[in-house]
């Protein structure tokens, strides 16, 4: 839920302030910072919560840690390569392939209940995903719409 409301403030907030800087509204590149945004702060959760973010991944994949710090800096790297007009589609395509690659991570944490934040098995379970499930599909959408279709 947090970082949904990260995109959503941060893409009003962009937009009014384009607005007030331009004269003109652009919601694509306030889509793109809004995005951005979002995965800036999807990406400090890696590095404040590693241990229940590595809780997230099977134990049949090693070194756990080294992909979520992976993950963070895919993250970054994306969240940097949306505002570079060069790179935008491109970083759109990844993105999108990125999200659906990690939602296996976050099906497994769902199905063992892992609350990340606090590195216990007792979060939120099989319900989060009737929430995180149209979330991914919302992101990915936000994607394409701000960085692939612009």
């Amino acid at each position: 839920m947090k970082p949904l409301l990260v995109l959503l403030i941060s893409f009003i907030i962009s937009l009014f302030m384009i607005r007030i800087i331009t004269g003109r509204f652009d919601a694509a590149f306030s889509g793109r910072i809004a995005m951005t945004v979002m995965l800036l702060f999807t990406a400090l959760g890696h590095f404040l919560y590693p241990k229940g973010m590595s809780m997230m991944i099977p134990d049949f994949i090693p070194y756990k840690l080294f992909w979520v710090y992976l993950t963070a800096f895919i993250e970054i790297f994306a969240a940097i390569g949306l505002l570079i007009p060069i790179m935008t589609v491109k970083t759109g395509w990844f993105l999108i392939i990125f999200l659906l690659l990690i939602l296996p991570a976050n099906i497994y944490g769902a199905v063992k209940n892992v609350d990340y934040e606090n590195a216990n098995y007792q979060g939120k379970g099989l319900n989060y995903l009737w929430f995180r499930i149209p979330l991914q599909v919302i992101y990915l959408a936000w994607i394409y719409l701000f960085a692939i279709e612009m």
